[in-house]
């Protein structure tokens, strides 16, 4: 894999300088046709020897390119708020809308590269980590992210020798890192994590290039060929089973058809057990604050089933620096030039905090599903993706907690025509709403699969029944404050 790189080609100035003038306008060409059809995004991953030129590289393909569509994510350690929340929130949350570039420098195959050039490699750790790549890039190549990965790759004698050169000049020795100085001691390690990074995670939606990387010429070359190749590629790319999130079999039962719709609690006994759960749950927050974890809630359910009602009463025993609550609608353009979880991870909290969210991602399968505003193959994809999601969640500290608040047609109709009626709650209803009542059987068969296939340990839903409105307050401020206090 590595043997033509090692053995150092070059490419003679008189030969590159004609290739580079064409190179460099069918990249414009092709990246201005890129903006304008707007259907998908690059994501150009950059890893390799050190020293082996990939930062000026990067730099060359913005001079080469228009930089104002090129955005470069150069990423170092994890540090402050990143370690507070799972390893890849940092690349969702950059990830470039359709249409654009991004390079990223520093990727999500650094604790890999890492651990592969260890001595003695962890296997566990190396196929864990390796699954987790897989699964990420996929689910980017089917939301419509191209993914190009280049491997820039020299041998040990010419690695050196760059590294000298670039150390006899006082404008050019920035360039060199005391770790560019140590990889002729550690060579054969790197060569040989690096043959085990690619073979675990090559793919054709997700390639693997190796650049060879000694002559300067050759470097920028190679790299542009493989940019364009890339960025003329047309259609998308099969992703193999076996790189994709498995949520596997599920006993789809009507778990919403057998809640007890009957349960009442007098508003005397209401008002006394609120305060009570409300001062538990106030105490077991401030104590979340001294801990490695964040909260993070999800509301769904039937529209006018009380979400509001039910998270008003959840803040009303939280300090409002500690909470933030997300309401979810239809995405926005800025949304839909992205895969649909990207809104979401950019909302998680850092530890100590709450995130409170009124509707979620969930509306992949649920919405999405019965107004066929998504591909059968895009929300059957979604249960495993967001239990990939969720569980990435809980590694990291998050206590996830997740609510289907439910409600009888009956009982819906009556709340309907009384926010009609009132002045204060017509806002409220909508047409959509009555809309959605028509499909109430086929959001139920979605709720009930949903249910089943995404109710798992680290993020359990609980199904509350709200047609008592106090009764169903109640019932959600107990599991939360039940849940935290496990937690201490």
């Amino acid at each position: 894999m590595f043997a033509e790189a090692e053995a150092d080609p070059s490419l003679p100035k008189d030969e590159f300088k004609p290739l580079e003038a064409r190179l460099r306008v069918a990249l414009l060409n092709a990246q201005y046709r890129r903006l304008k059809q707007a259907d998908k995004a690059l994501l150009v991953v950059v890893a390799g020897i050190d020293g082996a030129g990939k930062g000026a590289t990067i730099n060359l393909l913005n001079e080469w390119m228009d930089p104002r569509h090129i955005r470069t994510l150069a990423f170092g350690p994890r540090e402050g708020e990143e370690l507070e929340r799972p390893p890849l929130w940092r690349y969702w949350k950059d990830l470039p809308p359709k249409g654009s570039t991004g390079i990223v420098f520093g990727s999500w195959y650094a604790p890999l590269i890492l651990e592969t050039s260890r001595k003695r490699p962890d296997q566990n750790r190396v196929d864990a980590q390796a699954a987790a790549i897989r699964r990420f890039e996929a689910m980017l190549a089917a939301e419509g992210v191209q993914i190009l990965k280049l491997w820039f790759h020299l041998s040990a004698k010419a690695q050196k020798a760059r590294a000298l050169r670039l150390l006899a000049s006082p404008e050019t020795a920035w360039q060199v890192s005391p770790v560019d100085l140590k990889v002729k001691k550690k060579y054969d390690r790197i060569c040989a994590g690096g043959q085990i990074v690619l073979n675990h995670t090559d793919s054709g939606h997700a390639p693997w290039v190796v650049i060879p990387s000694a002559d300067e010429n050759m470097r920028a070359a190679r790299t542009a060929e493989a940019v364009l190749a890339a960025m003329r590629q047309r259609g998308t790319p099969r992703i193999p089973p076996a790189f994709v999130a498995h949520g596997g079999p599920a006993r789809i039962v009507d778990r919403l058809g057998k809640l007890d719709y009957d349960a009442r609690i007098d508003k005397d006994d209401y008002e006394s057990e609120l305060g009570l759960l409300q001062g538990r749950l106030a105490r077991a927050a401030r104590a979340m604050r001294a801990q490695e974890r964040s909260l993070v809630l999800v509301f769904e359910g039937q529209d006018a089933a009380g979400k509001g009602g039910a998270i008003r009463r959840v803040t009303h025993a939280l300090d409002a620096r500690q909470f933030d609550i997300t309401p979810v609608s239809a995405p926005n353009s800025e949304a839909l030039a992205r895969p649909y979880l990207w809104r979401f991870w950019r909302r998680i909290p850092r530890h100590g905090r709450i995130a409170i969210f009124d509707r979620s991602w969930y509306g992949r399968v649920l919405v999405e599903r019965v107004e066929k505003l998504t591909a059968p193959a895009k929300w059957r994809r979604a249960y495993a993706e967001i239990n990939d999601f969720e569980q990435q969640l809980a590694a990291s500290g998050a206590l996830v907690l997740k609510f289907w608040l439910a409600i009888t047609p009956g009982e819906q109709l009556e709340r309907f025509r009384e926010r009609e009626k009132s002045p204060f709650k017509n806002f409220k209803i909508t047409p959509e709403d009555w809309r959605n009542r028509d499909k109430w059987h086929e959001y139920a068969a979605a709720a009930n699969e949903m249910l089943a296939r995404t109710d798992v340990s680290h993020a359990p839903w609980h199904l509350v029944s709200a047609n008592d409105k106090r009764y169903a307050r109640l019932q959600v401020l107990r599991h939360i404050v039940e849940a935290m206090e496990d937690q201490l």
